[in-house]
């Protein structure tokens, strides 16, 4: 019995996770490929049997920005922070359309996964970085249509663009805000594998959060407002700020407020990733 043991040959050792902090990310690394197959599969399966495919990615910032044009711009009169009103929206929505996107997505990562999961083994963080990486190829796809636009009102003369050490922000608005959306996606992932009703509310929750947040107008438009203070101490308002200063070199950039929005983030993804290592040993049981 010994022998016939000694002879076994083991590609794989699965053991349990004895620390929550224990992410096995050289494991993650070597199961990369996998990482790229799930990533190509979000992609194909999103707009399978659909007529105008990834032409969707950018009809949607297009329809919005249009909407926003005629409630926020046309009918409230909001101000745009002497930016032209399209280039205005249509960055914000480009950045919010991502933080939304990772959200949503990795917030039901336990539960639309089940059945894989319950089959074969493999790094569950897995999951979560791929739906990330998927939706940094949408935003990179609208990203070049807001590009377009921007290059449209350079050549017209309408808008006047100049390059500055401002635009060396972009990258890190991006990856910050990609952790955003992980760390609270899996938070919320890890929930509602015992509180379903967390996936009735995100729906809907993340339309509310874009009210609070300064996507339809700029911070500056809350100066002489009572509820700046409150829109201030949300983190996502100065990324989202950041991110049209970023690309524009104008609006309000508050460097003690962005440094609030990078802490904010890292703590949600190391508590999110914490969570979520607690949660997957005996999620199966649960969903």
């Amino acid at each position: 019995m010994q022998a016939s043991e000694q002879n076994n040959s083991w590609t794989e050792i699965i053991t349990p996770k004895t620390n929550v902090l224990d992410l096995h990310l050289k494991e993650v690394w070597r199961y990369r490929d996998l990482l790229l197959l799930f990533v190509k599969r979000d992609l194909a399966a999103q707009f399978r049997q659909t007529i105008l495919g990834p032409l969707w990615h950018l009809l949607q910032p297009v329809f919005t920005t249009i909407m926003f044009l005629i409630v926020f711009n046309k009918i409230a009169k909001i101000s745009t922070d002497q930016l032209p009103a399209v280039l205005f929206y249509m960055g914000s929505i480009t950045i919010w359309n991502f933080f939304a996107s990772c959200l949503t997505t990795t917030s039901t990562t336990f539960t639309t996964n089940a059945a894989i999961f319950g089959k074969i083994y493999f790094p569950r963080l897995v999951m979560p970085l791929s739906t990330v990486m998927s939706n940094v190829i949408k935003f990179a796809i609208q990203f070049g249509l807001l590009i377009a636009v921007i290059l449209f009102y350079q050549f017209t003369g309408l808008y006047n663009f100049h390059f500055g050490w401002y635009n060396l922000l972009l990258p890190v608005i991006v990856v910050i805000m990609a952790c955003m959306g992980l760390g609270t996606g899996i938070i919320i992932s890890s929930l509602t594998t015992k509180y379903r009703d967390l996936a009735v509310l995100i729906t809907f929750g993340v339309q509310l959060l874009m009210y609070i947040t300064p996507v339809a107008y700029p911070l500056s438009y809350l100066d002489k407002s009572g509820y700046k203070t409150f829109i201030q101490w949300n983190p996502l308002s100065h990324l989202v700020e950041g991110f049209r200063y970023s690309i524009f070199g104008q609006g309000t950039f508050d460097t003690n407020f962005f440094m609030y929005s990078i802490l904010f983030a890292l703590i949600s993804l190391l508590f999110g990733v914490m969570l979520f290592n607690k949660v997957e040993r005996n999620f199966m049981d649960m969903v």
